[in-house]
């Protein structure tokens, strides 16, 4: 199924956020080493929510539910996420899509893309760095652009794509002078001056090269219907259109149609016969503040009623009995923000 639909602004009140802890901007570096978010204090009139990627890519270490965590702050937020990511060798190397940056406009998250500069030799891998950190320094100066910026999420984000080029020749010398004193071997540079290459162009091909790449990705997801997700429908892929025309592309885990209502699934899976983690359930909740904010949903042409669900699929084991006290209030908050926000929790 390929389905097209609207969004025109987000309207959402999370009810999971954990509690985040408060630091002044001195201990930022310690901030992002113990905690994946948490307000900053910049000085006495202005504080931030931040959250940070250990990746580029959304698949690894739950971004979405970092970035979840800071929607209930009623200021600015903020997320840093690496323009990309090199473990060396015998690691993943992964690069910043443009699908993120949109994602994160939607919601309302400046974005700041980052880079690493120091890093850890594996003690698993001879190939292989860990424990990488960000440039501090860079990052404390980013924040006080953002802290006087006027203007909304999106259109400091579009224009800090702008910066995309540089900022990756930033990582790339960073990442020679780590593979230098630690005497680790990284992924080809050549191939990834290519992409930088490609980046340095503007944002508008950096647009495109990572809109291609992420549609040849959904593409390929939307094939793949693993067993364990136990669901039901078929899976689809989203293009929505914002206000100012651009389009974003997203797949859907299930997607079925009844009379005139389109019903769009994100599925989250434990196999062990608990409750998913309250990291899958908060990656889930990211799909639903976008599917429960969609308008002038299509499929072929034709206008459907959207219904947004999250389906927690859990292993044939499971006993409601055993659930920890922990858990129970996480599906109370959990259906209790279902029902402010207008979407379907379903358990199998």
């Amino acid at each position: 199924m390929d389905i097209l639909a609207k969004i025109k602004g987000i309207k959402y009140k999370p009810l999971l956020c954990r509690k985040l802890e408060i630091l002044d901007l001195k201990d930022l570096r310690k901030g992002m080493s113990s905690f994946s978010s948490f307000i900053l204090k910049i000085d006495k009139e202005n504080q931030v929510a931040m959250s940070w990627w250990v990746s580029a890519k959304r698949t690894r270490s739950y971004p979405y539910a970092r970035v979840y965590d800071t929607l209930g702050f009623s200021g600015k937020k903020i997320t840093v996420i690496p323009v990309f990511k090199d473990e060396g060798l015998e690691g993943d190397r992964d690069f910043l899509q443009w699908d993120t940056i949109s994602l994160m406009s939607l919601l309302g998250i400046y974005v700041i893309i980052a880079y690493y500069n120091t890093a850890e030799k594996s003690k698993r891998y001879k190939q292989k760095i860990t424990n990488q950190r960000f440039d501090i320094d860079y990052i404390k100066t980013q924040l006080e652009n953002i802290l006087s910026y006027q203007s909304d999420a999106l259109h400091w984000n579009l224009a800090h794509i702008d910066k995309i080029g540089q900022i990756g020749k930033k990582a790339l010398e960073s990442y020679a002078g780590i593979s230098k004193k630690l005497k680790i071997e990284m992924h080809s540079r050549q191939t990834a001056e290519k992409r930088i290459n490609e980046l340095l162009k503007g944002k508008n091909n950096f647009m495109e090269l990572s809109r291609m790449l992420a549609k040849k990705a959904q593409g390929r997801e939307r094939l793949i219907i693993q067993p364990k997700e136990n669901l039901s429908g078929e899976k689809a892929i989203i293009t929505i259109k914002n206000y100012l025309g651009g389009y974003y592309f997203f797949t859907v885990d299930e997607a079925k149609i009844k009379d005139d209502k389109l019903f769009l699934v994100e599925g989250k899976h434990s196999k062990d016969g608990t409750l998913p983690s309250i990291e899958d359930i908060k990656d889930g909740l990211l799909k639903m503040i976008l599917f429960t904010n969609l308008e002038d949903v299509k499929f072929k042409d034709k206008k459907y009623n959207s219904i947004s669900a999250l389906k927690l699929t859990i292993g044939s084991k499971f006993d409601e009995s055993n659930m920890t006290k922990s858990q129970k209030e996480i599906i109370e908050l959990l259906k209790e923000e279902a029902s402010t926000n207008n979407f379907k929790v379903l358990f199998k």
